[in-house]
């Protein structure tokens, strides 16, 4: 993808020689990129990622301390993506403004604050609040980054590099699920306070550390990289401009005007769904499954995560190979929705439950990592940072929508079955939906398209 960043480097760094770079300079150019941006925007999504679903471990406390319904604590899970879907599109346009480094650093700062003052909950109202708050504070987060990695990587090598960045999201399950249990169980009533308020203070002050850290050492551009040689920076805006796939200008309202913007969010607003169906239940499913003790939840919910990292890299890897984003999008879909259906169907099934839902967690998550290749390629300039920020915030509003619907379920049926077929159908609309989209469209494109006709 070209974009402005990407061609204003282009005129602005001299020319270094006129001898193309060999396909093995190329590609040890680009491991050198990554190294530099993938580690850190990885540990940040990380922390990210477990800062929104912890509450789905404090849940198991919280609930009995604080004497709150499940639909009251769906309503709070769920507030969070109205702050998110509010300021996402103003919070990315000033990005592509002021630059990642300023406005990450921004964004991580506050949420970190943010998501350790939830310790002090202690009302339906405060819980309310303190949510909402955080999605208002790290609105913008997750669109910047993939707008971030354009300005560097093009399309052609821009799968793995996603792939790389979305990791965090599995990641953030392997790692925080036996975290936030150790901590619930560990430090449960450690200095008057309960075990959800140590896990709420601890797991959000490192992201306060790792704002201090982005503000310090990321780089908005490829012409303010101190670590690249000049011959390095041509060769990377060069390769930039030359794979201008783009076809909306640079126009910001051209995003909201395109209908494959708001077929796009569409898809990814019902993968959301499933995303989030998991990642706020996943803990109380496997001690309905038969888990004892917040300790082992922990450690089984690492399990369907660790599964998904694997599947999530092996299926980029084959997507970016043979360029078909369809078909393996669609796959993941429904085998994500199947496996969730056997889940609830065999629930008391301890072994069976606990395979189904790792199944399950690799099918949504390999989802969501092939569905964010597609705007990449289709936006560009302004148009990418509004287009990539409107598809995640009405997206994001699935983590408003389903946490909500999954604790109404759960409270007016007595079971969570239901909220979990209802997770699953929305997995099978997606597929069902991705399948209508012309091939020429979501696969790799060779020359540009017109996306207006293509949809039309």
């Amino acid at each position: 993808m070209s974009n402005s960043h990407a061609l204003g480097d282009a005129a602005a760094i001299p020319a270094a020689g006129s001898v193309a770079p060999s396909s093995a300079e190329e590609e040890g150019l680009y491991r050198k990129v990554l190294w530099k941006l993938i580690p850190l925007l990885f540990l940040s999504y990380v922390m990210s990622y477990l800062d929104r679903i912890n509450v789905g471990f404090a849940k198991l406390q919280m609930l009995s301390d604080l004497q709150f319904s499940e639909t009251v604590y769906g309503l709070g899970a769920g507030v969070f993506f109205l702050g998110y879907f509010i300021f996402e599109v103003p919070s990315n346009l000033i990005l592509h403004r002021v630059g990642a480094r300023v406005w990450i650093a921004r964004i991580m700062i506050t949420w970190g604050l943010l998501s350790s003052a939830m310790m002090f909950v202690h009302t339906p109202a405060s819980f309310y609040v303190l949510r909402f708050l955080l999605g208002v504070a790290e609105a913008g987060f997750f669109p910047g980054i993939v707008l971030y990695l354009t300005y560097w990587i093009p399309p052609s090598r821009l799968g793995k590099a996603l792939a790389l960045f979305f990791l965090a999201v599995p990641m953030a399950g392997v790692l925080g699920g036996p975290l936030s249990g150790w901590l619930l169980q560990s430090f449960h009533e450690v200095g008057s306070l309960r075990g959800w308020q140590w896990m709420f203070l601890i797991e959000g002050l490192p992201s306060v550390v790792l704002g201090v850290v982005i503000l310090l050492v990321l780089r908005d551009r490829i012409a303010d990289a101190n670590w690249l040689s000049p011959r390095d920076k041509q060769v990377l805006a060069t390769n930039l401009a030359r794979e201008q796939t783009g076809t909306i200008g640079a126009s910001a309202r051209d995003a909201f005007t395109l209908p494959i913007v708001w077929v796009l969010c569409l898809i990814e607003f019902c993968i959301g769904l499933g995303i989030y169906g998991m990642g706020f239940w996943m803990p109380t499913l496997i001690r309905e499954a038969g888990v004892s003790g917040l300790l082992n939840v922990g450690l089984f919910s690492a399990i369907p995560y660790g599964a998904a990292a694997i599947s999530m890299l092996l299926v980029a890897k084959r997507s970016d190979a043979t360029g078909d984003r369809k078909r393996y999008l669609v796959a993941a879909a429904f085998i994500g929705a199947i496996a969730l259906y056997l889940s609830m169907a065999h629930k008391t099934n301890l072994t069976f439950a606990i395979g189904a839902l790792t199944v399950a967690t690799a099918g949504i998550l390999t989802a969501f990592a092939q569905f964010w290749r597609l705007p990449t390629v289709l936006l560009t300039d302004r148009a990418a940072a509004a287009g990539i920020a409107i598809i995640s915030s009405v997206a994001n509003l699935s983590g408003f929508v389903s946490p909500y619907l999954v604790g109404w379920l759960r409270d007016t049926t007595g079971s969570g079955n239901a909220g979990m077929y209802m997770t699953a159908g929305s997995l099978v609309l997606a597929a069902v939906v991705t399948l209508l989209l012309p091939g020429g469209l979501v696969n790799r494109q060779d020359a540009p398209v017109d996306q207006r006709k293509a949809i039309s």
